[in-house]
């Protein structure tokens, strides 16, 4: 039997990651700064900043329902709910198991396969990282500063080099999978005959079927210029959203220092954390906006109210529709299992 430790480690895992990063957020810090920009910042400004943000939100279940369409048309006013219970998951569970929620919703609402509908919310993740790299790159002649004055973040350009190669490589090898299904699912099989245990093949040759339908919506150009656009729109909103939370304090930076503001935090966020990506968040908007010389207890603040501005009103609202479902978060793992 294995202890409670051992069934939980990642958890535990990602609990170290974040305080790494939290202890990177803070050391250092004038707490007083801290406190006064907390004390002083202009809280109406949320109010537009979450409305533009839940406006992206419903693009995102617009382009969910796009990628959907070879599958089964499922109009955006039934999909909102579901990509919502999905972002308030990734908010509440490690690892991103918000996303296996929301499949596992779809298929209860709509019966659509898990793997199917896993396959386009990869596509989707994969967009996003192309459009975060976009918003990094558009920033290049920023990183010289930022490399030599964000301290532990280390030299950003390189990372930008070899992201942009892995996300772009990611998505070719999604493209051609789409185009060629066929050709695709041969060398799944020869995968799967020199991986796996036989007894296995036909449950993992069903799952590959299925996730590679899930892929359908990409043998359009049109289609995949489409989820490309919706997904700039998506990120672009956001980082709207970063501007209105920043005119609640004193500092100024331009909306392309926030383009890349956003694009190197949601980057970080892929790394394992705690729920919530309690840590690594912080450190990074720390880290970036002292390239533009805003001081650790502001940009700390900053990052605070931003952080909860995005975390807790798609939580509350993903809870409620979650409460809909008759499931609570603490038997949705479970519900996952029996899935």
């Amino acid at each position: 039997m294995k202890s409670w430790l051992e069934r939980h480690w990642k958890f535990w895992l990602g609990i170290v990651i974040s305080s790494v990063f939290l202890y990177l957020a803070v050391r250092g810090l004038n707490w007083s700064e801290f406190w006064v920009s907390i004390k002083t910042a202009s809280y109406v400004w949320l109010i537009p900043g979450i409305v533009i943000y839940f406006v992206g939100v419903w693009i995102r279940a617009w382009r969910w329902h796009y990628l959907l369409r070879p599958l089964k048309p499922i109009s955006t006013i039934k999909m909102f709910p579901v990509i919502t219970i999905g972002y308030a998951g990734n908010n509440i569970f490690p690892a991103r198991a918000g996303e296996v929620l929301r499949a596992f919703i779809l298929k209860r609402r709509e019966n659509v396969s898990m793997s199917a509908s896993l396959a386009t919310i990869i596509v989707e993740r994969i967009f996003d990282a192309v459009v975060m790299m976009a918003f990094v790159f558009v920033n290049l002649p920023e990183l010289v500063n930022l490399t030599s004055n964000s301290g532990f973040i280390g030299n950003i350009q390189t990372v930008a080099i070899w992201g942009t190669i892995i996300f772009f490589g990611a998505l070719i090898v999604f493209l051609i999978a789409a185009i060629l299904p066929q050709r695709a699912a041969k060398i799944g099989m020869w995968f799967i005959e020199k991986l796996i245990p036989q007894h296995f093949h036909s449950q993992i040759i069903e799952l590959m079927n299925k996730f590679l339908d899930g892929l359908a919506s990409l043998r359009s150009p049109a289609n995949v210029l489409m989820v490309f656009l919706t997904s700039l729109v998506i990120w672009l909103l956001e980082t709207v959203k970063y501007w209105f939370v920043m005119q609640a304090f004193e500092f100024r930076v331009s909306f392309f220092a926030l383009m890349l503001v956003n694009g190197l935090v949601n980057l970080a966020t892929t790394i394992p954390g705690a729920p919530g990506y309690i840590g690594t968040w912080e450190a990074v908007i720390v880290a970036v906006l002292a390239a533009y010389y805003v001081s650790g207890g502001e940009a700390l603040g900053y990052a605070v109210v931003l952080h909860v501005a995005l975390w807790l009103p798609i939580t509350l609202l993903g809870s409620y529709y979650l409460a809909k479902e008759g499931i609570k978060w603490d038997s949705s793992i479970e519900k996952l299992k029996e899935g």
